[in-house]
């Protein structure tokens, strides 16, 4: 038997990589080659795809994953089709068909009927979901054959466009707020039209300020020199750019990194906010109140993990 090759220790790398996730498998999966290429001690995403969705998957690395959660909550950008005439177990078109029903030959008018889904609306999560009752994902439910009342939920739709591509077949662009089932929205567009619909294909283009056409394929990235895999990486505060900055002197910047408050000026801004020190490197998310004072929300483990830095106050 061959000697073991050991394997060498993760590397300290903090940062973002876009990626462009293919049909076929899972978030997690694409998750950990990432995590693999770039020996990375550790990783999350900004918001997982279905395996049959492809498009962009925000992957985070180290000091990164402490903001994913500013991905998950932000605004996304779909596109796919909807298939008429049959309603499936999941919602999509890896689930067993439930019912099927004749396509109208003449549709609803779309525009109009797009705009009874915009703006705030009330979905019943599918029951293949990762959602939790009970301390477990709806999703394990279903498979025990369980029947569990899910939880409706208010989601926001921004933008619904809909397009009639073939007999049985309705394209769509959308956008909406964090939180929003698609394969929810076609079968609620397919009870409206009287014939039940599923999700047949999805592709998700934008996830806040990131696009799809920035990212690369998980074969692509592995294929890189390693250098230039890590220029293809973005800095971390990049997931905060939607907050405010603020700049700390050295002996503040010091406070805040033992977790300790920090009395600063009053009326300069307020709320959720980026703190940096001197150097431009990011030391955190703070808390500024109206008064000044400055608490911690979310630190980053030491001062240098910001040194990716593309976002400057």
């Amino acid at each position: 038997m061959p000697p073991s090759v050991a394997r060498p220790p993760r590397r300290r790398v903090d940062g973002l990589v876009l990626i462009d996730k293919p049909v076929g498998p899972s978030s997690n999966a694409v998750l950990q080659h990432v995590k693999r290429v770039y020996n990375a001690a550790k990783a999350g995403h900004g918001g997982t795809l279905d395996p049959l969705a492809s498009g962009l998957l925000v992957v985070c690395l180290g000091e990164a994953t402490k903001f994913s959660g500013w991905l998950l909550s932000s605004d996304k950008i779909y596109v796919g089709s909807i298939r008429l005439g049959a309603t499936t177990a999941s919602g999509d078109a890896e689930g067993a068909i439930l019912s099927s029903a004749p396509v109208p030959a003449a549709l609803p008018e779309l525009a109009p009927l797009a705009a009874r889904f915009i703006g705030e609306i009330v979905q019943v999560p599918p029951r293949y979901s990762a959602i939790k009752v009970d301390g477990r994902p709806l999703y394990e439910h279903a498979r025990a054959g369980l029947e569990t009342e899910v939880p409706a939920r208010t989601v926001v739709i921004r933008t619904l466009r809909l397009r009639r591509a073939s007999p049985d077949l309705i394209d769509f662009h959308l956008e909406c707020g964090s939180g929003t089932y698609v394969r929810t929205l076609a079968q609620d567009i397919g009870d409206v039209i009287g014939c039940g619909a599923h999700l047949a294909s999805l592709r998700r283009v934008a996830s806040g300020r990131y696009h799809v056409a920035d990212a690369i394929t998980p074969d692509s990235l592995a294929e890189l020199p390693a250098d230039d895999r890590d220029r293809r990486m973005l800095a971390p505060d990049t997931a905060l750019h939607a907050l405010p900055a603020l700049t700390l002197d050295t002996a503040e910047a010091t406070a805040l990194m033992q977790g300790r408050m920090v009395q600063g000026e009053a009326g300069t801004v307020t709320g959720k906010t980026r703190a940096y020190g001197l150097d431009g490197r990011l030391l955190g998310v703070v808390n500024v109140g109206a008064d000044g004072r400055i608490t911690v929300l979310r630190l980053m483990s030491t001062a240098d993990a910001g040194r990716n830095q593309a976002e400057r106050p």
